[in-house]
């Protein structure tokens, strides 16, 4: 009877452990990377991302760009090649991502330059953010818990939320908190911050679409820290994937840079 009991007790325990197993959760820099491999495919890519600047509901700006990205097989991280197409004022000017470099290159001068990717480009939008990048290299996550926030389509969703703390230099955002679907990993929503902890814009992602295998998020609103009716939105649109051949992605190649 004992040795039955023994049996029984330790079948017991070996369930318990697998059941334990089976559901427990992810780890934050696990959830960090499937909703990074949401918003950016494996493979390389080009689409399109426009960038329209709203002030108190009234639209006051548009950017056009066509975006070229792969994968850096060293680092993980992305490296992407920015060509402006319109307004004409900035058409072909160029910018180049190459780990945690940014260079601007204008045309009409013929010089490249470094520049800063938490400079502004567009209304609220930052250089670092019209490039693609995976938060997941460059970032620590913290699983806070588990909160029911409000998405960009005013739907209540069940999310992951994540503190990020930057881990590497001269990334767009000193620390990061993002709220990512429990049901899907989609990212939700997003507040970004300066290393004085000020806030200095809200993200939402919305309008998913199947693109390139994948339910990816087609437009980012950005809203600013200080001036809620200040908002700048992203739209991609145009998703392809294609071949990015080494050579875009140097910066003395730029000048010979021709869109194809």
């Amino acid at each position: 009877m004992r040795k039955r009991q023994l049996i029984t007790a330790g079948l017991f325990a070996v369930l318990g452990f697998g059941a334990g197993m089976a559901f427990a959760k992810p780890g934050a820099q696990e959830i960090l990377a499937a909703s990074d491999a949401i918003r950016n495919p494996e493979h390389p890519f080009g689409l399109t991302t426009t960038l329209t600047e709203y002030r108190n509901g009234k639209q006051t700006d548009v950017t056009t760009l066509g975006v070229y990205s792969k994968t850096d097989k060293e680092s993980g991280q992305f490296r992407s090649l920015i060509r402006f197409v319109a307004p004409v004022r900035d058409a072909n000017k160029l910018m180049l991502k190459a780990g945690n470099d940014l260079w601007f290159y204008d045309p009409a001068n013929k010089a490249s330059i470094r520049i800063s990717p938490q400079q502004r480009l567009l209304g609220q939008a930052a250089n670092g953010d019209v490039v693609t990048f995976n938060l997941a290299r460059d970032y620590r996550a913290t699983l806070v818990g588990e909160e029911e926030v409000v998405d960009g389509d005013r739907q209540k969703r069940n999310c992951y939320k994540l503190a990020l703390e930057a881990i590497k230099p001269d990334v767009t955002y000193h620390h990061i908190e993002t709220w990512i679907d429990t049901a899907n990993n989609r990212p939700i929503k997003a507040r970004f911050y300066s290393e004085s902890n000020r806030l200095l814009k809200t993200a939402y992602y919305r309008q998913y679409e199947k693109q390139l295998g994948a339910e990816r998020p087609t437009e980012t609103v950005i809203i600013d820290g200080l001036d809620p009716q200040w908002v700048t939105v992203l739209r991609f649109a145009n998703w392809v994937e294609r071949d990015v051949p080494e050579v875009w992605l140097q910066r003395d190649y730029l000048p010979r840079f021709k869109p194809q």
